[in-house]
């Protein structure tokens, strides 16, 4: 089994988080393999960058996520993959999608149907870590 690790971002902009919609009509987050020499970190902010145009800051680590899937050109072969999550800001809703990657569409989704549109289990899990995050930043800023 080959391993793969990724990082991504939960990209929020007032009320709403960041979905990408790819040419199968899935809504997914956006995230990425990490590049030899490079931090989860910085990998995240680079993938949410070339998948949707949006330059973020990092808010705070949400966790990870591991999971196992097929190689799309060997049944035979399986990869172990894991994801770090991060909660992010962005300054402004203006995306573009990457359509080299098969997105084609990026938009903002309000927090109370985010969750119900992501396609993966996996993903709406660490959306809903975001949610709680997003009330408990809220209430300090309060």
């Amino acid at each position: 089994m080959r391993d793969e690790i990724s990082a991504g971002g939960v990209v929020l902009f007032g009320n709403a988080i960041l979905l990408l919609r790819k040419f199968n009509g899935d809504w997914v987050l956006p995230k990425g393999k990490i590049e030899l020499g490079e931090s989860h970190e910085d990998t995240a902010l680079r993938e949410v960058c070339e998948e949707t145009g949006i330059k973020a800051d990092i808010l705070k680590y949400l966790g990870e996520i591991h999971y196992t899937y097929k190689e799309n050109w060997d049944e035979n072969k399986e990869v172990h993959k894991i994801v770090y999550w991060y909660l992010m800001q962005s300054k402004n809703m203006n995306t573009v999608p990457q359509k080299e990657e098969g997105f084609i569409d990026a938009k903002f989704i309000h927090i109370d149907r985010v969750v119900a549109m992501a396609r993966y289990d996996d993903e709406k899990e660490i959306i809903k870590v975001a949610i709680n995050e997003i009330k408990k930043l809220n209430e300090e800023n309060k």
